[in-house]
């Protein structure tokens, strides 16, 4: 598993208003006349302004992967917003989406919460001029210009399996808790776990599958409940950040502490307490931070004409270096990364 060496930054990402986002960028366009001041200048004379729309604000994943790209944004002398819905629903992202298309941002980056959901507001920005790129969770590909993908779906995967495996003695029940039913990276994940499941650890029985909605309560809930329904449950995979610290305060108050494995996809700020008492011995994420910088500096190669998003285009974003677009308009970041007692504290996201 790779170790991170990229450069991290700290959390701090102000919720905006849009209203007040888009003024600016209209004052910006005023004033301006120019393109972005590093990289993003070029072929278009409108100042950059990049609309961030996670799956929900208060996210603490999300917190991170905004506030990548609010500094590369800026970096790039472009106007940059974080707005969006307080629960992770599809139907709450289409109004932000609307409004930005309206106000003509120059790209709207988003986590998806539905891949079809969504998809006719943003065919309708795309429409009025507006490069769309999503980050972290995908719709179909008609829907958007990039996606960008922070590991490869089956690397994913299989380090959750793996990790669970190795936490259990490779046989036992265990269960997942996910976030929304509808996630589309939660879904592909979770039927590749399945597979490596049934393929290479045979001993491991999934006996159920839970959603938490990407809710720290509900969570929370979903966890006490998988424990008093399974009574010989062995281990618990969240492949959500939400899922896994919410699962990890349950755990480490509960009998289950040191019973039941638990392991997914975490931020180490949110999860070095239950590594350190040891509820968690292993998780694993892509560093967020570098996953909202690359789509931010996407989302301006875009919105100058420097790509297109054809398979082949190539393109820097900042200290993160060069990027290739594969196939299906897709940038892959790179590879999990496994957090333990002996690395964490080297991490500050």
């Amino acid at each position: 598993m790779r170790t991170l060496t990229r450069r991290t930054a700290t959390l701090g990402v102000a919720t905006l208003s849009l209203a007040l986002a888009l003024t600016a960028c209209g004052k910006a366009d005023t004033d301006s006349g120019s393109g972005s001041s590093d990289g993003a200048s070029g072929s278009s004379s409108k100042a950059l302004n990049v609309v961030f729309i996670p799956k929900n604000l208060g996210n603490p994943y999300f917190d991170a992967s905004d506030a990548g790209g609010k500094k590369a944004v800026e970096a790039l002398g472009g106007t940059y917003s974080e707005v969006g819905p307080q629960t992770a629903s599809p139907d709450a992202q289409v109004q932000y989406i609307n409004t930005a298309a309206q106000q003509h941002a120059s790209a709207i980056v988003i986590s998806a919460n539905d891949p079809k959901a969504i998809g006719s507001a943003l065919t309708q920005a795309k429409q009025s001029g507006t490069k769309v790129v999503t980050f972290d969770s995908d719709t179909e590909a008609q829907y958007r210009d990039l996606f960008i993908n922070q590991a490869s779906p089956e690397g994913i995967a299989k380090a959750q399996v793996d990790g669970i495996a190795k936490q259990i003695g490779d046989s036992g029940e265990i269960a997942i808790l996910s976030a929304a039913a509808n996630a589309t990276n939660q879904n592909a994940w979770i039927d590749l776990m399945k597979k490596d499941l049934a393929a290479d650890h045979p001993n491991i029985k999934l006996v159920d599958t839970v959603y938490g909605n990407d809710d720290d309560q509900t969570s929370f809930d979903k966890t006490a409940a998988l424990l008093q329904t399974h009574p010989n449950l062995k281990g618990i995979i969240s492949p959500t950040t939400v899922g896994i610290a919410a699962a990890a305060r349950y755990l480490s108050t509960s009998k289950a502490k040191g019973k039941v494995a638990l392991t997914g996809l975490g931020t180490p700020n949110q999860m070095r307490k239950f590594v350190t008492d040891g509820t968690v011995a292993e998780f694993y994420l892509w560093n967020p931070t570098d996953l909202g910088t690359l789509a931010a500096y996407a989302a301006a190669a875009l919105a100058d004409g420097k790509i297109t998003g054809k398979e082949g285009d190539k393109f820097t974003a900042g200290e993160l270096g060069d990027f290739t677009v594969g196939a299906d308009g897709t940038v892959l970041l790179g590879d999990p990364t496994a957090f333990n007692k002996d690395n964490i504290a080297d991490f500050n996201f």
